[in-house]
């Protein structure tokens, strides 16, 4: 009885600790900053929302299902961007962390989004944080390529 009652507090421990290591470097990911930030470039060129979506965040404004639409369709043009690139940085551990980020933010917002427009509104910020950064790693790519 006692293995049991120790595997299990060992096995929580881990999830939780493994959940907590994930988040901590998703966000560590997010929060660092390049030498030069290519985001509203390719947003531009690419008729991407994200920028908007940021904005209206930060004004409290707009209907977060329609920002959430506009993320996941930015979230998906710039996934095809990077992969059909075809370089080592589209399929890097760092976008598929980051990606998955994006999948649990999302369904978080799910969650939160019927009882807690704070916290929906919060998943939507990360969500907009992982597309700007796939935006700046799409740059990043393209400056690289022209030179």
């Amino acid at each position: 009885m006692i293995e049991l009652v120790t595997t299990v507090i060992i096995t929580v421990s881990s999830v939780l600790l493994f959940a907590y290591w994930f988040r901590y470097t998703c966000l560590l990911i997010l929060s660092a900053k390049t030498t030069r930030d290519f985001a509203f470039q390719v947003a531009n060129a690419n008729q991407l929302g994200f920028l908007e979506v940021q904005s209206q965040l930060r004004a409290s404004a707009g209907n977060l299902d329609c920002l959430r639409d506009t993320l996941d369709r930015d979230y998906a043009v710039l996934s095809r961007l990077l992969k059909q690139a075809g370089t080592q940085e589209g399929s890097s551990l760092e976008q598929t962390m980051l990606g998955l980020n994006y999948r649990v933010m999302s369904a978080c917002y799910r969650l939160s989004s019927s009882f807690s427009p704070a916290a929906a509104r919060k998943a939507l910020e990360e969500m907009s944080m992982v597309v700007a950064h796939f935006a700046n790693s799409m740059g990043q790519l393209t400056e690289g390529a022209a030179a």
